[in-house]
């Protein structure tokens, strides 16, 4: 089995890749993404390439020019097209080192932006995280008790991105708190699946869907239908505007619900 193995330099992947080599854990390749962001970031390249050359593992990396203004959201995005590029060139399992704090603050700072019961089943992907049920503090035990270097991150102690702010607070929570927000996230998680399946099965295979069914049944049930037809694309007021749309448009008319997504009417259906 092969496995790309995200390695910022922080000590959370750098104790994934000590774990993993440890464990004798099928091939692994090792993936860094500079985002350019920092000014000292090529030592941190630097740093994780000497690293995995040292162990004898293919390195792939690249940097990108995002500036020290780009958002959170950006350089995550950026990051895992990267990831995914690298998993699927080498056809393997992409891991991460997310760790149960992280968790705990994806599904604030989710909850935070309004993202409602989906914001609970954070970090749902196809992505391995074998370190998510471990605290912050266990494996800076571990890397300290192993004698891993690894290098901080100084945008990590500025207060401009809101996971920094959040993560202030995320050790004033007991473990116990933790795991019970950990056993909450994998029940939505399950939840997430199988409302997904009921609404594939309520809409069809497409291409084309009943008008009739989308105008009658309840609106919460159409917009989440509405949601997995698109995608996941559109917002919650642009998917009650396609919505609406859906109930009084006249047949052979379209509509720009946004997005690139455009709706075409007969009578009694549309098609994407």
């Amino acid at each position: 089995m092969k496995y790309v193995v995200a390695v910022s330099g922080g000590v959370d992947s750098m104790v994934l890749l000590d774990m993993m080599i440890r464990a004798g854990s099928g091939e692994l390749i090792v993936a860094h993404f500079d985002h350019g962001i920092r000014p000292d970031s090529r030592r941190d390249a630097t740093f994780v390439k000497d690293i995995a050359e040292h162990h004898g593992l293919v390195f792939e990396m690249r940097r990108e020019e995002l500036g020290a203004k780009a958002s959170e959201a950006l350089a995550r995005d950026r990051r895992y097209a990267f990831l995914r590029q690298v998993a699927k060139k080498h056809d393997a399992q992409l891991v991460t080192a997310h760790h149960l704090d992280d968790l705990v603050e994806t599904v604030a700072i989710n909850m935070t932006r309004g993202t409602g019961w989906r914001g609970l089943a954070a970090l749902d992907s196809d992505v391995l995280r074998p370190l998510i049920d471990m605290e912050k503090a266990a494996l800076i035990e571990y890397a300290l008790k192993r004698e891993i270097e690894w290098r901080e991150d100084s945008t990590n102690a500025t207060g401009a991105y809101l996971r920094n702010r959040l993560r202030h607070k995320t050790p004033s929570l007991s473990v116990e708190q933790k795991r019970e927000l950990r056993a909450l996230h994998a029940h939505q998680r399950a939840l997430k699946r199988e409302i997904l399946e009921e609404t594939r099965s309520l809409i069809g295979e497409g291409p084309w869907y009943s008008r009739y069914f989308f105008t009658h049944v309840q609106t919460p049930v159409a917009l989440e239908c509405l949601r997995e037809l698109t995608s996941g694309k559109l917002t919650r007021p642009q998917l009650a505007r396609l919505l609406h749309a859906i109930k009084v448009a006249k047949p052979n008319t379209t509509f720009e619900a946004g997005e690139g997504i455009r709706l075409y009417f007969s009578t009694r259906q549309f098609s994407l």
